[in-house]
């Protein structure tokens, strides 16, 4: 999901800086991939795709085409239109400087994610913590120090070139053979818990399982728990129209938790 949603992401953030075009470009290439997902999986957004043991379905080799294919497409315009980004005077003019997080506040506050690494926290679950597939790949942090609007576009367009680098690598080194493992029945007397890099930083899910096998509690966690509060240090001294700027750069989860 990093691919779509920094895609959305970036045409919203031109969006809100009054930059109408780089919304309808980037609603078109997100769309791109949503169609893709819908013809190969079934669903735009490939729900019920992961299950306990592995994926519900296997990729024939017209998908794997087909995504090599999306892919190189892809990458091609996200260079074309971050030069538009980066060249265009009033995009930058509203980007640079806006809704800054220094280094020290961000590790202050507990910082994390995306926003964090546009902010020098250089952590990402992917890379510091890998599970498989991780483990095999060579997954680049990206960072930056300047903690502002533009520091948070850049991570979003770099972190898309990353996401497209390793799609291609795993898509092209697919092992044959069975999709999914048979796991053993949850243990009711121990806890579980895990961890993933999603698109806005680190999410946790913690299980606790009953005697019949059932959930008894679950306690998910987003990001968006931690980062709320320092965005509201980042809009301080920045003028109103410049909140859904810096409101978006963030794009924080509204129900993950609220001001």
């Amino acid at each position: 999901w990093h691919l779509a949603n920094h895609l959305g992401d970036l045409g919203a953030l031109g969006n809100d800086a009054g930059f109408a075009f780089g919304l309808s470009q980037f609603a078109h290439l997100k769309e791109c991939l949503l169609r893709t997902n819908a013809d190969i999986y079934g669903h735009r957004y490939p729900m019920d795709e992961v299950v306990p043991g592995g994926v519900a379905h296997d990729l024939a080799p017209a998908g794997v085409g087909r995504v090599l294919t999306e892919l190189d497409a892809l990458s091609a315009q996200l260079t074309r239109l971050e030069a538009i980004y980066t060249d265009h005077p009033g995009l930058q003019d509203r980007f640079v400087g806006a809704g800054r997080v220094t280094p020290e506040l961000a590790a202050r506050l507990g910082l994390t994610g995306l926003a964090g690494r546009a902010s020098g926290q250089a952590f990402d679950l992917r890379a510091d913590c890998p599970a498989p597939p991780y483990d095999r790949l060579e997954v680049r942090k990206v960072t930056r120090a300047e903690g502002d609007v533009v520091a948070r576009v850049a991570v979003r367009f770099e972190e898309t070139r990353v996401a497209i680098e390793l799609c291609r690598q795993l898509v092209r080194e697919l092992p044959p053979g069975a999709v999914r493992s048979p796991l053993p029945a949850p243990r009711s007397d121990r806890p579980g818990l895990g961890l993933v890099e999603g698109w806005r930083g680190p999410l946790l899910v913690a299980l606790e399982v009953a005697g019949d096998g059932r959930i008894a509690r679950c306690r998910p966690q987003d990001p968006s728990w931690h980062n709320w509060p320092v965005l509201e240090h980042a809009i301080i001294d920045n003028i109103v129209p410049d909140f859904p700027l810096i409101n978006k750069s963030f794009n924080l989860s509204y129900s993950g938790h609220d001001l």
